[in-house]
């Protein structure tokens, strides 16, 4: 898909926003949800979206609801860091297919990193246990602030 479409409301992240969708999650406020990737490329891969917007991606998005959304992706970062002390953090966004974007609701991934180990490829590995998943999940939201 190109930078320039239609929003699908039957994308997966707005199944996730509507329930109709499971998943492990870590954080919710007002503006933004966070949830572990089910397809994670390291240990506590987290994606933030946001609440009540029909951005396919970062282009599109109005920039009031941009505040709120990288406010939450620093504050689930943080948690991240804290719950996980890994040795960096990747946080990306991707705009179009051609960038890597798979699913076309705008969102950021959170990806600790550790020196020595090797990064999973975008949304190519097997997916996660949903057990671990609930249970970082869980690891990660005790440190939110």
């Amino acid at each position: 898909m190109s930078l320039d479409g239609t929003y699908d409301h039957d994308n997966i992240f707005a199944k996730i926003l509507r329930g109709e969708m499971g998943c492990a999650r870590v954080f919710e406020d007002d503006h933004v949800f966070a949830f572990m990737d089910v397809f994670p490329q390291s240990k506590g891969h987290t994606l933030v979206i946001p609440k009540h917007s029909s951005a396919r991606n970062l282009l599109e998005e109005e920039p009031d609801r941009l505040s709120h959304l990288i406010l939450g992706v620093q504050r689930v970062a943080k948690a991240v860091r804290a719950a996980l002390n890994p040795d960096g953090i990747v946080v990306t966004q991707f705009n179009g297919a051609p960038a890597g974007q798979t699913i076309y609701h705008l969102h950021f991934h959170i990806i600790p990193r550790w020196n020595g180990v090797e990064l999973g490829r975008h949304a190519s590995g097997g997916m996660a246990d949903m057990d671990e998943l609930k249970a970082l999940a869980a690891q990660i939201a005790a440190k939110i602030s």
